[in-house]
């Protein structure tokens, strides 16, 4: 049997997960509204599954029958496993699992937090040892990550048989440290972080920084599309407690723009006001690109440079196009990253001038891509925010967090990545990335960009 700990939409979801799984499951609240919402929740969702075919009326009503709803901590003794998915307040949580040691003697005990220390929350119980995190990602029914991280006293045949036990359930396990953010909230930081860096840089508009993320790099969302849907204020904070846990060690800070959005009340889809106005106006839809030289785009990102109408046009290499102007003499165009050259509509560029601008025009009606100039800036937009995801990757597996091929899975299943940053890196070049994440930190001015050792030692063996 699986307990769990709360009737929210997490732990109704994992609740879900664990019943999918053949397990009888037994939800415990200690507020019945909670536990009738919870109920209804899963009833809901399973009728959605039924009504779109992907699940049979006779297993709804089977999976719904697994799970078992209470008031009564004591209803969980029988459980191997007990996960807690309640408030992310550690004096709460500490007090819930110190009951369940009493209620439940025999079981494990697993806490869902996202922010606080597995170590911390085990200080003070009976059996540290029994005791780990599982942390789901919401919807828990949907995203395929847990992070399972053992605390300084969890067995490690506990943590192993836990990872198992999750596989099992269908999802991708990875084994995190207990550091503050595990993996995922920890690298995802420079996903929003260079976002809002590049919008008060005046890098372009926040629709098109979005739109930079998803044509140029296939990110599904663009980061101020994403934080208006998980909400500024839920954005903000986890910003801040990552930050503030490191002790500001980190290479990312919260953003001050963000925090005025918070401040203003406007968190996003859920306030009808975020980064955008929600309802959002309906957009014309937009005319498919000529036809163009295909080829073109591809030479100019596998070459790094060519010469156009004039114009020096570079991809993609961390300097920003006046600077390399000021150094060179003439023309100069800087192209944004670009994931693949065939499906990209666009190409991202800065101009030194005049005449590197309609150069950088007329390339891409050549090569049959919308244009879309952005301020001249080192790292452009999308290259910088790679570039300094691959940087945290790097002090991750400098902080043995996880290892390469863990923070890959981790940020693929966790926020659908197009790709892990270890990966991206690793294709991109170590060396490569050395050469332009030390043009923008020398060029900025700013040590957050300065490569990692990590990345620098990878360089010299590549």
């Amino acid at each position: 049997m699986i307990g769990v700990c709360g009737a929210g939409a997490m732990g109704a979801g994992i609740a879900e997960v664990a019943a999918r799984a053949g397990h009888k499951v037994i939800v415990f609240d200690a507020f019945p509204a909670s536990l009738e919402r919870g109920a209804e929740n899963l009833r809901k969702g399973l009728s959605a599954q039924v009504a779109r075919g992907k699940l049979d009326g006779g297993e709804a009503d089977r999976l719904a029958a697994r799970v078992e709803w209470t008031e009564k901590l004591e209803a969980l003794a029988p459980a191997a496993l007990i996960i807690e998915a309640i408030i992310e307040d550690a004096g709460a949580k500490k007090a819930l699992f110190s009951n369940l040691e009493r209620a439940a003697p025999d079981a494990a005990l697993a806490t869902n937090t996202s922010s606080l220390s597995v170590t911390g929350l085990a200080a003070g119980l009976q059996r540290p040892e029994r005791f780990l995190g599982l942390h789901f990602f919401n919807p828990a029914t949907v995203m395929k990550l847990v992070e399972v991280v053992p605390g300084l006293a969890t067995d490690a045949a506990l943590a192993e048989a836990a990872r198992a036990l999750m596989e099992r359930w269908g999802k991708k396990a990875v084994v995190a440290k207990d550091l503050p953010g595990f993996i995922v909230n920890r690298l995802a930081r420079p996903f929003y972080g260079e976002g809002w860096r590049a919008l008060e840089d005046g890098a372009a508009d926040a629709a098109t920084i979005d739109r930079l993320y998803r044509d140029l790099a296939g990110f599904r969302m663009g980061p101020f599309e994403l934080g208006d849907l998980i909400g500024h204020d839920v954005n903000y904070a986890a910003a801040r407690s990552v930050f503030a846990a490191y002790h500001g060690a980190t290479r990312f800070r919260p953003s001050l723009a963000q925090g005025a959005l918070v401040d203003a009340g406007r968190l996003g889809r859920k306030t009808g006001r975020g980064v955008f106005s929600y309802p959002e106006e309906k957009r014309a839809a937009k005319a498919p690109a000529p036809a163009g030289d295909a080829a073109l785009l591809a030479r100019l990102l596998r070459d790094g440079a060519t010469i156009f109408e004039g114009a020096r046009l570079l991809y993609a290499d961390g300097r920003a196009a006046g600077a390399v102007a000021c150094e060179t003499g003439g023309s100069v165009v800087t192209v944004d990253y670009i994931r693949d050259s065939d499906a990209t509509p666009l190409i991202a560029f800065a101009a030194s001038d005049a005449r590197a601008r309609r150069a950088a025009v007329n390339f891409a009606a050549r090569a049959g891509k919308d244009a879309v100039e952005i301020a001249d800036r080192p790292g452009g937009v999308v290259l910088r925010t790679l570039l300094q995801l691959a940087n945290a990757a790097a002090d991750a597996l400098r902080d043995k967090a996880a290892s390469g091929e863990a923070i890959d899975t981790a940020m693929r299943a966790g926020v659908n990545y197009p790709f892990g940053p270890w990966e991206w890196v690793t294709g991109f070049g170590p060396a490569r990335a050395v050469a332009a994440l030390a043009a923008i930190a020398d060029e900025t001015g700013d040590a957050i960009y300065r490569p990692s050792e990590v990345l620098r030692a990878a360089a010299r063996t590549s």
